[in-house]
C-alpha cells in the first residue's frame, strides 16, 4: 500500500468524525427555532409603520440596516408573543432611537402601544436619567450603568419575554426587568405619560419595530428572533 494511500486510509475515521459534527450542528442550528428579522442583505421581514411598503431612507451599508437622519419607523410583518431577540446596534454622538415589541397600529405613534428598549448614546444625552438611559424599559424601569460603548462602537442588545416576565440585555449584562401586568408595572405605567393610552403594552402578541423618527445615524444587523409561544 502506498504512503499516500495508507494515510488516507488512517485519516477517513476523522473525515467521518468531522462529517458527523457538521451534520450534528446543522441540526441543532435548524431545530433552535432561531429566525433572522435581517441577516444584512434584505428588508423583506419589515415594512413602514402603518403602511405596506419599505419606507425610503432606510438603507443596506455594509450588512447593516441604516439611517441617517429622521425617516419613517419599521415595523416587522409578522407579529410574535412571547420571545427571545437579538440585535447589533450602534448610534452617531448624541444618537437616540428604540426597538419596540409587541406593537400594534391601532394608534398614531408607535410607542403609544409598545413597550421600548431604549437605544441611547447616554454620554451626550447628558438630560436623560437611568430611566431612559440605553437598555432601560424606557420610561418605566431603569437601566444599570457601565454597559454601553461609546458612540459609533457596537454594542449587542437582547430582550427577553416569557409568560409576561421581561429582560433588557445590553453587551452581555442584563440591565433592566420587569413583569409586564404585575401590580408593579401597573404603577409605573399609571405614572408616566403612557397612562394617557389605555392599551399601552397590553397585547398578548404584536410587531418588532425600529424607531426611526428621531435625529441621527443609527446601524442595526444581525437581528434575530426566535419565539417562545
Amino acid at each position: 500500500m502506498s504512503r499516500l494511500l495508507r494515510y488516507t486510509w488512517h485519516a477517513l475515521p476523522l473525515v467521518a468524525l468531522l462529517l458527523a459534527s457538521c451534520a450534528t450542528f446543522r441540526a441543532f442550528a435548524q431545530g433552535s427555532g432561531w429566525k433572522p428579522l435581517f441577516d444584512g442583505t434584505s428588508t423583506s421581514a419589515w415594512r413602514a409603520y402603518q403602511k405596506a411598503e419599505m419606507p425610503t431612507g432606510w438603507t443596506i451599508v455594509d450588512g447593516a440596516l441604516t439611517k441617517s437622519s429622521t425617516v419613517e419607523d419599521l415595523i416587522s410583518k409578522e407579529t410574535f408573543g412571547d420571545f427571545e431577540l437579538e440585535f447589533e446596534w450602534k448610534l452617531g454622538k448624541g444618537g437616540n432611537a428604540g426597538i419596540f415589541y409587541r406593537a400594534t397600529e391601532e394608534y398614531i405613534k408607535v410607542y403609544w402601544s409598545a413597550p421600548e428598549y431604549q437605544l441611547l448614546d447616554d454620554a451626550n444625552n447628558p438630560g436623560d436619567t437611568r430611566l431612559t438611559a440605553a437598555g432601560s424599559i424606557y420610561a418605566l424601569y431603569p437601566a444599570a450603568d457601565g454597559a454601553q460603548k461609546r458612540f459609533g462602537e457596537w454594542n449587542t442588545g437582547r430582550i427577553l419575554l416569557k409568560k409576561g416576565h421581561l429582560e433588557h440585555w445590553l453587551n452581555g449584562k442584563k440591565v433592566a426587568e420587569g413583569e409586564m401586568g404585575s401590580a408593579d408595572w401597573k404603577a409605573k405605567v399609571k405614572a408616566s405619560k403612557f397612562a394617557r393610552w389605555p392599551n399601552f403594552a397590553l397585547a398578548p402578541r404584536g410587531a418588532i419595530a425600529i424607531q426611526g423618527d428621531h435625529q441621527g445615524p443609527l446601524a442595526l444587523r444581525n437581528i434575530r428572533i426566535r419565539p417562545l409561544d
